[in-house]
């Protein structure tokens, strides 16, 4: 058993044959793939939550690692919107009181839906009730529909709450359609259905050192070639020792100097700290405009000045 790293309360989070400890008996759980834990979840995790106070239990999140899809399709590398320390630390925030996290392999994908109940729900962690969205399927062939899910409950003697989508201006919320919209660069749109601004954290690596000698030195990471978010410049914020700094970002390929491997270099704010080695959170506040090809180093420069000052006025209703 671990704990989340960081997480404003006690965090538990059950792995393999971890045994579920006595404050956590008989729980009502979440369950779910809850890649960007975004407002659709949450709606999911906030009845698990109100169920679990309303009878006196302990709730928590039932998730599967990796995510189905990259052991289905493996050659189709998934953007994920939350990788498993910041859907943990996500988690963690909703009020949950701990999470357990299922390896997603062979033989989960093999298992059939009755043996899933059986084994797991009601065998290793005693569930009182199960909440889950609409769409949720599981076992082999997704043959554990909500419908299957409500009968099993009745045979196991556990409550069963499906919950319905959760729509915003009549369009569903989901973790694809978050998807395709930074894929466009909507950060803010993407923002409002995850309930907060989309964040990545990766290493600061070392770089060829040319915003140095432009004048804005950046903090350099390369993010993993399953990211589709939209090349461009963003406005965005830094947590660095939990303080949160103001930012502007390029994500692309640099096409004026070598049109290289995609990475995301951000030029912080009123900073100048040694970031080389650490693991830093970027959150998208603002789109600002697409990757371009300048002509010349001035022209960049001058550019670079614009968008420096487009983002300090984007980023003025943040609050750090």
């Amino acid at each position: 058993m671990t704990h989340a790293a960081a997480a404003p309360h006690p965090f538990p989070v059950l792995r393999k044959d971890d045994a579920l400890p006595a404050g956590l008996a008989v729980p009502v759980v979440a369950i779910g793939n809850f890649d960007g834990v975004h407002r659709g979840h949450r709606a999911v995790i906030g009845t698990a939550i109100d169920q679990a106070r309303s009878l006196g239990k302990p709730a928590l999140a039932v998730t599967f690692e990796p995510h189905p899809r990259a052991f289905f399709r493996p050659s189709e590398p998934i953007f994920r919107l939350t990788p498993e320390p910041m859907k943990l630390k996500r988690l963690c925030e909703t009020g949950l009181d701990g999470a357990v996290v299922l390896a997603f392999d062979a033989a989960m994908a093999g298992r059939e839906a009755e043996d899933f109940v059986a084994d797991i729900l009601v065998g290793r962690l005693g569930v009182s009730m199960v909440v889950a969205g609409y769409d949720f399927h599981f076992g082999k062939g997704r043959g554990g529909s909500p419908l299957f899910l409500r009968e099993a409950g009745k045979r196991h003697g556990f409550g069963v709450e499906i919950v319905a989508p959760l729509l915003d201006e009549g369009a569903q919320i989901s973790s694809s359609v978050i998807r395709a919209a930074l894929a466009q660069g909507r950060v803010e749109q993407a923002a409002h259905m995850l309930g907060a601004p989309f964040e990545i954290a990766a290493e600061v690596i070392h770089g060829d050192k040319r915003g140095r000698e432009l004048g804005y030195p950046t903090a350099n990471m390369r993010l993993d070639p399953a990211v589709t978010l939209a090349h461009g410049i963003y406005a965005v914020t830094v947590e660095i020792d939990d303080v949160r700094h103001k930012g502007v970002a390029s994500f692309g390929r640099r096409p004026t100097f070598d049109d290289g491997a995609p990475r995301l270099e951000t030029f912080v704010f009123d900073y100048a700290g040694d970031l080389y080695g650490r693991v830093l959170p970027v959150a998208f506040h603002a789109w600002l405009r697409p990757e371009l090809k300048f002509d010349g180093i001035e022209a960049l420069i001058a550019q670079m000045d614009l968008d420096s000052v487009r983002a300090r006025v984007a980023l003025e209703r943040v609050a750090v």
